[in-house]
């Protein structure tokens, strides 16, 4: 298991797609977003439907295809022979794993932080259990709209302030906190929680890193040991964070990505 980085030889046009987790937007990576470019590449931060600044209503987004739009956009933009390492957070595991089971000739390496990783996304009871967040030992965590009736299941959520930094920030700045407390919006639980994907003929061909977050109260080092042993990626790195560690700890964060970019441009796994 590989940990820490040295003088790293990085290609200066990498192209970094960084997808933000669950309630969550672009905003989220701003540390990474600024060390990346101040290191010489190219970031890209989008914001999912319903999510930072999109003016989508989340209540009105049902399937995974629909949120996961902005990610295709770019992909599908990119110039004839550029690719790029595309970088999923906590839920957004869905996005990356989405990329690399459609032809994946646009990434050059697919990156999974503290986020979910399952070939074939929710398919079984046995993929929930494995992949998705089982926080019921802390209450009533969510605050739930209805769209489409109290009859139905809910169509968004979000953390209640009282509960984010304790599952979700604990050991990262306080300032953080604040601003996500801030700019936290409800995501589309419907299109989440419906997450599934094809077998794709060439989902291996991309090489895969994991990046495992070891103070994890989202994602348990369980879990993310399971979906490890499930699907093993290229490469499997630790780093002591929370379940952000683009706020808890951006500079160790920000050097594996940096490796996975050199390692990727000499095809060195």
């Amino acid at each position: 298991m590989a940990d820490g980085c040295d003088k790293l030889r990085v290609p200066s046009n990498a192209h970094f797609v960084l997808v933000h987790g669950a309630c969550h937007g672009g905003w989220s990576w701003y540390k990474i977003r600024c060390l990346l470019e101040g290191a010489g590449q190219k970031v890209s931060c989008p914001d999912l439907r319903s999510s930072g600044i999109d003016p989508s209503d989340a209540n009105t987004i049902f399937t995974f295809q629909d949120y996961n739009k902005p990610v295709d956009d770019i992909l599908a933009g990119l110039p004839p022979g550029e690719k790029v390492i595309l970088v999923g957070h906590s839920a957004e595991g869905h996005s990356v794993t989405d990329a690399v089971q459609n032809p994946p000739d646009k990434i050059q390496a697919a990156v999974f932080v503290g986020a979910t990783m399952l070939r074939n996304g929710f398919q079984t009871q046995q993929d929930r259990i494995d992949g998705a967040p089982e926080l019921s030992r802390y209450g009533d965590i969510y605050d739930s709209e209805y769209g489409q009736g109290h009859d139905n299941p809910p169509t968004s959520v979000i953390f209640k302030k009282e509960f984010q930094r304790e599952i979700l920030y604990q050991i990262s700045p306080l300032e953080d906190c604040t601003l996500a407390a801030m700019l936290l919006r409800l995501c589309p639980v419907r299109a989440l929680s419906g997450a599934m994907f094809p077998e794709g003929k060439a989902s291996d061909k991309v090489p895969r890193v994991y990046i495992k977050t070891l103070h994890d109260n989202v994602l348990s080092r369980e879990q993310q040991d399971v979906m490890i042993k499930r699907w093993p990626p290229s490469n499997v790195y630790e780093i002591d964070s929370d379940h952000c560690p683009m706020f808890s700890n951006p500079s160790h964060l920000f050097g594996l990505l940096l490796k996975v970019a050199s390692n990727s441009g000499s095809n060195v796994f």
